[in-house]
């Protein structure tokens, strides 16, 4: 396709996949830790790594894998005014450098937005992803819907799905399952001394914040074709939005940094970008637990994070500070086994 489509040229079960495949190399895990220096110590630790898969190669982030298949996957999205959620994604299993990565997308779900004096017509399209690398096994499954302009301002499709049937739910017992590949006792030290309680009742509030740099960069890294990304002109706020990635992972690196017993985040049940967020923005995040099933080394949690702007000068005026992306996900935790050690007294 090689016109950027608009919301009238999609239809149901539309094949999008013919995109190219990304192998991932060194130089793309450096630079990703450059952009948002995540502290993930499984993704940092070539002998953590090691002990984990078996393999020499180093286990590569699952969020800069999800970066990579959404950059694959936006050949139907290259004119998006905002990308409104993301669910049901699952890491099925881990990515090693050198692994090349093959995403597939169909078009499983189309609604019309409903028509509002003075704004052109738009429209919401859900997109299945599925990633598989170099030998077919697979790798990832998500859903994603961007908003799409349509090329007729005064544009009636007709098109009326109800989005929320349109995409499937992950079930527990699979996580379950994905998870019992990471409950080994590689991190029983971390979990004795340096483990961080997240509760139900009130959210733990994670103090270092971070201004957003580099978001064009990890646009290109990925392939990310969405045109309001990387030209303010294509924008409907007159500034290069952000990538709802780039937060995602920043936050994700609030979240390594918070919890440092945290070994991997494994799927996401729902991530919704209530806000915008513009180049020198600053974001805080804070995160609560909203269910925990132990392991036997650790525990599967569900946590809820919210991630909130404070508005930078590349902000448009119109933009307020406040809430910008709201995600719950699955992710395995190394538990404490005895509570923290007290220090030790040298009598000399």
């Amino acid at each position: 396709m090689n016109t950027p489509p608009f919301f009238e040229d999609f239809y149901h079960g539309q094949d999008l996949s013919h995109v190219p495949a990304v192998t991932i190399t060194e130089g793309m895990t450096a630079a990703y830790q450059a952009m948002f220096g995540d502290r993930s110590r499984v993704f940092l630790d070539q002998r953590l790594s090691h002990l984990y898969s078996g393999r020499r190669e180093m286990m590569v982030h699952p969020l800069l894998v999800g970066h990579v298949a959404i950059g694959q996957s936006t050949i139907p999205s290259q004119r998006v005014l905002g990308n409104l959620f993301y669910e049901g994604l699952v890491l099925k299993r881990p990515v090693h450098v050198g692994d090349t990565l093959i995403t597939s997308t169909r078009v499983v779900g189309l609604k019309q937005n409903k028509p509002k004096e003075g704004r052109a017509a738009t429209g919401m399209v859900v997109l299945a992803i599925s990633v598989a690398n170099q030998d077919g096994a697979p790798v990832l499954d998500f859903w994603r819907c961007p908003m799409i302009p349509c090329s007729d301002p005064e544009a009636v499709t007709g098109h009326d799905d109800d989005l929320a049937a349109s995409v499937n739910e992950v079930s527990i017992d699979e996580i379950r399952s994905i998870a019992t590949y990471w409950d080994q006792p590689h991190f029983a030290n971390l979990a004795r001394y340096d483990a961080v309680h997240i509760g139900t009742d009130q959210a733990l509030v994670i103090e270092p914040k971070d201004t957003v740099t580099s978001a064009p960069e990890l646009v290109r890294l990925t392939l990310n074709m969405a045109m309001t990304h990387t030209d303010a002109s294509r924008s409907i706020y007159g500034k290069r939005l952000v990538y709802g990635g780039h937060t995602i992972s920043i936050a994700g690196s609030q979240l390594a940094r918070g919890v440092p017993n945290l070994v991997t985040i494994l799927s996401w049940v729902k991530c919704d970008h209530v806000g915008p967020v513009f180049e020198e923005d600053l974001l805080s995040s804070q995160v609560r637990c909203l269910e925990t099933q132990p392991l036997v080394h650790g525990s599967l949690v569900k946590l809820h994070l919210e991630t909130f702007a404070e508005r930078g000068p590349e902000a448009p005026t119109s933009a307020n500070d406040g809430k910008v992306l709201d995600w719950i996900f699955w992710a395995y935790l190394a538990s404490a086994p005895i509570p923290n050690r007290e220090p030790e007294v040298n009598d000399a």
